[in-house]
């Protein structure tokens, strides 16, 4: 049997993370000890791991699909971007440094060392890694230096899928064309191909699949079609997200900022039956018919209000809360309803202060050290249990904090303003508690019914194992094997 084998696109966003997690699934049902590994991810969804640091959340939910904690070996490079052209880059865990887009292709290779040490350690521990690429490997421009394709799979001898997306069309000259253009020896990784999100009768694709195994002389070990269920699981990209779920009479609205970061937070409201979740982009108004306005976390605090700003959004939450709405801001949005947001050594750009909306009466400093830790609290109004973690920097103090809304271990923990109806709080993934996600809605004039959030996300997984066990040949993946150099 195989012990690794890595999942590549022929492009972004192919559905590379969902399938790992689903051949994880399906795998971990068949008895196997199965682990999941990305060499480098970029993302500002980020997830808090047992061992003390942060991920990619795709990298924690693949190890839910494997029935274990996610740790920080399964993504020892994380890419948060901060500004257009930069990014801080996290290492184990921890952040290591920020550094512009030109200047990363100089760091890579010192990054290669510690993408190995984390994979061989996982590789010890599993019967199967199964190790997800980024991008695509066609992106020869990014070859030099690379530790996230080809470059991190010839390192490790690592045999190679790769995968194309049929949805958007093209996808012969997506899998014929990466051969074509990558190394030969990069080429000779990849043992086959899958071809996903197919839509309508699969064998008219029979030609083109016949085509691609003549053309290229690679196995195809399937063509899977739409996933129907994947939008009842947490997304990563910021690309993915957007637009109107659900169709409850309570409406929840979160403007969608330049630099969101872990907006799964809105994730089990949308599936809340009762309520209807608005992810609101750049260019478009808050609606006026809102009953809770949440303004979510953000890698880039003081540059993302700015951007708040520049939307004409600050105009609408103003209206809003002078129609007594409810307003709730979660770490990076917590920041910025208080009075200031300063940044004396400038942690996030710039140093400097910012002002901020005012709705509450506290203020943040940035401080170099960074929080990052599971918690379980207490929602005070209710006095109902909540789990979740923290990931930011910065302190917030003021009045209002006199108000809390957790408590965690006798600590109060955010702020409220007197009137109860502008909320903040550093804790994400409060709304997957069941019992707290509904009494919170419903305390503010909402109908809505309880659902089992965590539950369906298991249940997703395992539908998802199902549907690929019926389109894809994963005994032959599984014999897959490479001659070691």
């Amino acid at each position: 049997m195989a012990s690794s084998l890595m999942i590549q696109g022929a492009g972004s966003n192919v559905g590379k993370s969902m399938l790992v997690a689903g051949l994880a699934r399906a795998l971990t049902l068949r008895g196997l000890k199965v682990l999941p590994f990305k060499p480098q991810n970029m993302s500002n969804n980020a997830a808090v791991t047992a061992d003390g640091g942060e991920i990619g959340r795709a990298q924690a939910l693949q190890a839910r699909a494997c029935n274990v904690e996610p740790v920080i070996d399964m993504n020892p490079v994380l890419l948060k971007p901060e500004t257009e052209t930069g990014a801080q880059v996290v290492v184990h865990g921890k952040r290591l440094t920020s550094v512009r887009a030109r200047d990363y292709a100089d760091l890579k290779p010192q990054l290669m060392d510690a993408v190995l040490a984390s994979f061989n350690r996982l590789q010890a521990q599993a019967d199967i890694v199964l190790v997800e690429g980024a991008g695509s490997p066609a992106e020869v421009n990014l070859r030099a230096g690379d530790i996230a394709n080809m470059g991190f799979a010839r390192a490790a001898n690592v045999p190679v899928i790769l995968t194309g997306d049929i949805d958007r069309g093209g996808v012969i000259a997506q899998l014929v064309g990466t051969q074509n253009v990558i190394d030969p020896q990069d080429a000779a990784l990849i043992t086959g191909f899958l071809i996903n999100k197919f839509r309508g009768d699969i064998s008219l694709f029979d030609g083109g699949y016949r085509l691609i195994e003549q053309q290229t002389g690679w196995t195809g070990y399937g063509v899977i079609p739409w996933f129907d269920d994947a939008h009842k699981l947490p997304a990563e990209d910021a690309l993915d997200i957007g637009g109107k779920s659900g169709n409850g009479d309570f409406k929840v609205v979160c403007p969608v900022l330049a630099r969101i970061a872990n907006f799964d937070d809105l994730d089990p409201l949308k599936a809340t039956p009762g309520v209807s979740v608005e992810m609101v982009r750049a260019g478009n108004a808050l609606p006026g018919d809102a009953d809770l306005v949440i303004l979510p976390g953000s890698k880039s605090t003081r540059g993302d209000l700015e951007f708040l700003r520049q939307q004409g959004w600050d105009i609408d939450i103003a209206a809003h809360v002078r129609r007594s709405g409810h307003v709730l801001g979660l770490c990076g949005g917590y920041q910025m309803l208080g009075r200031t947001i300063a940044d004396p050594d400038g942690i996030e750009g710039p140093a400097g202060t910012t002002q901020g909306l005012g709705l509450l009466d506290v203020e943040t400093t940035m401080i170099p050290d960074k929080t990052l830790t599971q918690v379980s609290a207490k929602h005070l109004a209710s006095d109902c249990d909540v789990t979740g973690y923290e990931i930011h920097i910065g302190r917030t103090d003021g009045p209002d904090r006199a108000r809390p809304m957790l408590e965690i271990d006798g600590r109060a923990e955010g702020a409220m303003s007197a009137n109860g109806r502008i909320m903040g709080s550093y804790v994400h993934g409060i709304f997957s508690c069941d019992e707290f996600r509904t009494g919170f809605v419903n305390r503010m004039g909402a109908s809505a019914e309880a659902s089992p959030y965590e539950k369906s996300i298991d249940t997703t997984l395992d539908k998802l194992a199902e549907h690929l066990e019926a389109y894809v040949n994963i005994d032959g993946l599984l014999e897959i094997r490479l001659n070691k150099a």
